[in-house]
């Protein structure tokens, strides 16, 4: 967690922000992050980041749309040097609040926070560091902490706060994931998720329905001013799960990998990964999405992280990072054989 001078730092700079620019990772412990140091706020745009692996200098353009005061960037753990050196020449204050491995240089004039670097370590979703933040005056927004946990499997201490308000919409269980995908709140995180993945004019709009939410229910319940979010939602678990009754197929009890591929329009390698992990524990989940002339990969399993870095090392254009346990990275599809091959080698 965050210390309590990390804490106050933080808090010092939301209070100078007048306008600031959250950019936020585009799934649902992104999303949460914003809309409760928004929603403590009261101010400020949220612009959700889809370049992968690392938020691109072309998001620089949004700083400048919005005339921003303040940037403050959530959940990412690359930012490319072009950015900040696009931010550096108009000396706009940037606090970068992260729970990934660092791995990238983090420029003198940024206020880095991620526990990574702690003297006590840890490694707990963006969301719970800015459920810190928030928590002492926002305590109605306890609803949305919990969706950006559960989202990236973990359970937060202050689940059991939410059950006592809102027991019908969860489970005692000390495993996310079990409330991810088996309850209506965590029904809430993936629509948070899904609805991430639509027009960037849907996703404005889901934003700013999210941004007035009072409770759970104004999201699970189906209305005029969230119907594109819920039609998004309705359209992609389709088309999900058709994916993953096809990587239940390609299950082998003696492989120890289950190695998933497909392609189409719809990018969603990490949600499909993090439901064949937990239907699978026992597997090293590796799913690959192709893409034009590029593979972009997403790997679930203990201590995978050591495995895949070793496996893309060499590889032109190759890009990896994220936790011990669940990595991504892109490959060249001319590549992705010789990939798999040190993979299973490696295991």
């Amino acid at each position: 967690m965050l210390t309590k001078k990390q804490v106050d730092e933080i808090n010092g700079h939301l209070a100078k922000a007048q306008n600031p620019v959250f950019f936020f990772d585009n799934d649902a412990d992104g999303l949460s992050a914003f809309l409760l140091l928004q929603r403590f706020l009261g101010r400020g745009k949220g612009v959700p980041v889809r370049s992968f692996p690392e938020m691109s200098k072309d998001y620089f353009r949004r700083v400048v749309e919005l005339k921003a005061d303040y940037i403050f960037i959530l959940d990412k753990p690359l930012v490319s040097k072009e950015f900040f050196d696009e931010v550096e020449k108009v000396n706009i204050p940037v606090v970068w609040i992260d729970h990934h491995d660092v791995d990238s240089v983090v420029p003198e004039f940024v206020h880095y926070y991620n526990p990574v670097l702690n003297k006590k370590k840890s490694s707990e979703p963006t969301t719970a560091l800015c459920w810190q933040v928030v928590k002492k005056t926002r305590k109605e927004d306890l609803w949305i902490a919990v969706v950006g946990c559960i989202s990236d499997s973990y359970m937060p201490s202050f689940y059991k706060d939410f059950l006592k308000n809102f027991p019908e919409l969860g489970v005692k269980t000390k495993n996310a994931f079990e409330v991810f995908y088996t309850t209506e709140i965590g029904r809430v995180a993936r629509i948070f998720n899904f609805g991430l993945k639509d027009s960037t004019t849907n996703v404005v709009s889901m934003i700013k329905y999210l941004m007035k939410a009072r409770s759970p229910g104004d999201v699970l319940e189906s209305n005029n001013k969230n119907y594109s979010m819920h039609s998004k939602f309705d359209q992609i678990e389709v088309r999900y799960r058709k994916l993953i009754e096809k990587a239940k197929e390609v299950y082998n009890k003696e492989n120890k990998i289950l190695f998933f591929q497909y392609g189409g329009d719809l990018s969603i390698s990490s949600d499909l990964s993090n439901e064949l992990m937990y239907l699978f524990p026992e597997k090293i989940v590796i799913v690959v999405y192709v893409t034009g002339i590029k593979a972009n990969i997403s790997v679930r399993g203990k201590n995978v992280k050591k495995v895949i870095l070793k496996a893309i090392d060499g590889l032109e254009g190759a890009t990896g990072g994220g936790h011990e346990d669940a990595v991504g990275a892109k490959v060249r599809l001319e590549d992705l054989e010789l990939f798999r091959e040190r993979i299973e080698k490696g295991i």
